[in-house]
């Protein structure tokens, strides 16, 4: 089944204005008993200058405003009910708001899908269809509720942190979890700006696919940072990063639920789908998301991308009072591959003019302990280093929280703005609330850091983030439609219906490769030693004899390979033992023959697969091949199908891949024709989303400008993982 072909498409800022943006409200629950969600909502909404109604039928006033039995006895429909009340009592009021075109509605009643108890899922299944049938709006359940500070509205039984009017910096926060983003909201008491802090709960209806796309359109935010575990329709939260693309609004995404306990606590919390980490990964970088691995590491570099223009250059100065933080930061630059080229000579004069011969004049620049003499100096030397063409970035290292440094935030956010340019403060001090840290976050020219490392990551993200937008890279669903002339489709639908296999031979795999003009090496299948020595000898001595089974995916750990033959004497004892080697496995395997290849020259071996998952569809996987793939684990992954500069990036991306361009003598790669096959791959496995699970050519082996498969592998639907020789027991019968 496709996992794309149900999916809904996202809700815009205009389908959820009057859920979270609502000129009226109803609290039905309302309540004068303190403590009571009802009290506390009323509570929050001390600042909400629209109109405020209230139901509870065992009151007829709750202070001096007049309560009401229902919301239908309500003088006029409201935009938002907020659900202060029980499990048992949500569904009939979501009825009546379907009945009265109510535009939104929050529940806080939790029990429902995020429990394994009996008919709780059903329950949440029930708002869910009224949602869809009606077009009302729900929040939740199980929901925490949410601040729109750009409304001056907190729409929530929880105090979230006075936000003040959002600056042009503003962050919106789009969350699963509430507490976790009231957690990140929390940071408006340091000085960061918010527009919004949401959540969703369950997401019964609305999910965080849609808080983003709300927040991509809602004029006060400048940068979404989004929070997430798992979604059953993970493709819709792609659509909402195309929406917030186009709009120029940066999502930084964390999603927690990584691993497999994380995966199950995720089950249990909210009733997520947590589904592959490099499924994610890939799904985020193809729709020019940033990626953050950390929840710790959110909100600064979320504040970084809210206050950075375009880069004018790739270059980063560091200016630092001390020369320990000036190394770690030229440390962590290398580290991350952000350059810090040396100043040019009308900078350089400037700080030898101010630095003393026992620091440094040099990027990085290190002032030393004299600035406390001369508070000037560091002042001129950032000027000095702002203004020079060949850095986009200012880094402040600063070692110590102290009032004396104070002042030069704003010095240095005041020349940074004036150039057009970024500055970053790094409090390497463990006073992580010390003098300068609250000063830092208000200035909109200064991104606070407490890790001298996050900080120059988070460059590099930037500059990444902002080539994408030149090249165009990002984000990218297109197809290579050259590529698209040149393959055979019907021919591989033929192999694939003519296949009796679940898993595809060696032969039919490569034979299907060979449809989309993915170049494979020559073979013949043989029955008996005489004709695998005769079919050796008019290809060409050397060769490679390989048994020819569906039965044995992985035919190098079974001892069915034998490499390097130059003669009929060693092809005919090569395919002895490969015959008596197949059948040490089992009475199961089915030999078909005895393949004999060509030997390919030696050369780079590389990886090329695809897998099907189950929430994103066909991914493409790139790796160095043979053993290395699984000894390195050095594989970039991407969506599937890529193009042509897709490709070409995934290659770059890979820890080796120095060896693409020629390392120590070898001859370089023909980068082109391998990011050509890689492309083929992709669409093969794009093409035939319902019936390709997996395919594994590996090793491509490359030769200068050869590139050719010599092995592959294909599993279709049906395939039984169960019933596969695991490699190990293979190594056991075959030693």
């Amino acid at each position: 089944m496709n996992p794309i072909s149900s999916e809904r498409a996202v809700y815009r800022r205009s389908d959820l204005v009057r859920l979270l943006e609502p000129k009226s409200i109803c609290i039905v629950g309302a309540s004068s008993r303190e403590g009571a969600f009802g009290a506390l909502t009323q509570a929050n909404l001390a600042g909400y200058d629209g109109e405020i109604l209230l139901v509870n039928s065992r009151y007829e006033s709750i202070g001096d405003q007049r309560c009401y039995p229902s919301i239908r006895a309500l003088p006029r429909v409201p935009d938002c009910v907020i659900l202060a009340v029980g499990r048992d009592a949500v569904e009939g009021y979501v009825l009546e708001c379907e009945e009265l075109g109510v535009g939104g509605v929050i529940v806080y009643a939790s029990g429902y899908a995020e429990t394994s108890l009996p008919g709780r899922a059903e329950l949440q299944q029930r708002l869910s269809a009224i949602a869809a049938r009606s077009g009302v709006r729900i929040l939740g359940p199980n929901c925490m509720g949410l601040a729109n500070y750009a409304a001056e509205t907190i729409l929530s039984f929880v105090a979230y942190t006075p936000g003040g009017v959002p600056r042009p910096v503003s962050i919106g926060v789009a969350s699963q979890s509430g507490a976790l983003s009231n957690s990140l909201g929390q940071a408006a008491e340091q000085g960061v700006s918010f527009s919004h802090v949401l959540s969703t709960g369950n997401a019964c209806d609305v999910d965080v696919a849609d808080l983003v796309a709300y927040l991509a359109e809602a004029p006060h935010c400048r940068v979404i940072a989004c929070v997430f575990e798992g979604l059953a329709q993970p493709r819709r939260l792609l659509e909402a990063a195309q929406i917030a693309w186009e709009a120029g609004r940066p999502l930084v995404v964390c999603k927690i639920a990584t691993g497999q306990s994380g995966a199950e606590a995720a089950a249990s919390h909210t009733g997520a789908m947590a589904g592959s980490n490099e499924a994610y990964r890939a799904a985020f970088e193809s729709v020019g998301a940033i990626i953050v691995d950390r929840y710790e590491d959110i909100l600064e570099v979320a504040g970084f991308f809210a206050k950075a223009p375009a880069p004018l250059a790739q270059g980063v100065a560091v200016i630092s009072t001390s020369g320990g933080a000036a190394i770690m930061s030229a440390d962590a630059a290398e580290a991350r591959g952000v350059a810090m080229p040396q100043p040019r000579a009308e900078a350089t004069r400037v700080l030898e003019s101010r630095i003393p011969d026992f620091g440094s004049a040099r990027n990085p620049c290190d002032v030393t302990a004299q600035v406390m003499a001369d508070p000037e100096s560091l002042e001129a030397c950032a000027h000095a280093l702002l203004a020079d063409p060949a850095f986009g970035v200012l880094v402040m290292a600063q070692p110590q929280a102290y009032e004396f440094a104070v002042p030069r935030i704003a010095s240095v956010g005041r020349l940074a703005r004036a150039e057009g340019k970024m500055a970053c403060n790094v409090l390497v001090s463990q006073w992580l609330s010390g003098p300068g840290a609250r000063e830092t976050d208000m200035n909109d020219s200064v991104a606070l850091f407490r890790s001298i490392d996050r900080c120059f990551a988070t460059i590099k993200m930037w500059q990444s983030h902002h080539a994408m937008r030149v090249s165009g890279l990002a984000p990218s669903s297109s197809r290579d439609e050259s590529l698209q002339a040149s393959k055979d489709h019907a021919c591989a639908l033929r192999l694939l219906e003519n296949s009796a296999e679940n898993v595809l031979t060696e032969r039919t795999a490569k034979a299907l490769l060979a449809t989309y003009g993915i170049p494979v090496v020559q073979e013949h299948l043989v029955q008996d030693a005489a004709q695998a020595a005769r079919v050796a000898a008019s290809m060409g001595w050397p060769v490679v004899l390989k048994a020819e089974s569906p039965d044995l995916p992985h035919k190098t750990e079974a001892g069915v390979v034998q490499l390097n033959l130059r003669d009929e004497a060693q092809v005919r004892e090569a395919h002895a033992l490969i015959e008596k080697r197949a059948r040490a496995v089992g009475p199961h395997v089915r030999l078909q023959g005895i393949l004999v290849q060509q030997m390919v020259e030696q050369g780079l071996e590389i990886m090329v697969g695809a897998r099907r998952d189950p929430l994103f569809g066909p991914l493409i996987v790139v790796g160095l091949g043979g053993v290395m793939v699984e000894l390195l684990s050095d594989t970039v992954v991407a969506l599937a199908p890529v193009t042509h500069s897709n490709a070409l990036a995934m290659l770059q991306r890979l820890k080796g891949a120095a060896l693409l361009r020629g390392f120590r003598g070898s001859e370089p790669v023909d980068v082109d024709a391998l990011a050509d096959a890689i492309v083929r791959v992709s669409l093969l496995a794009a093409d035939f989303p319902n019936d390709i699970v997996e395919i594994d050519v590996n090793p491509l082996i490359c030769t200068g400008g050869r590139i050719v498969a010599v092995d592959a592998l294909v599993i279709r639907e049906a395939f039984d993982r169960r019933t596969a020789v695991p490699p190990q027991s293979v190594l056991v019968l075959s030693a």
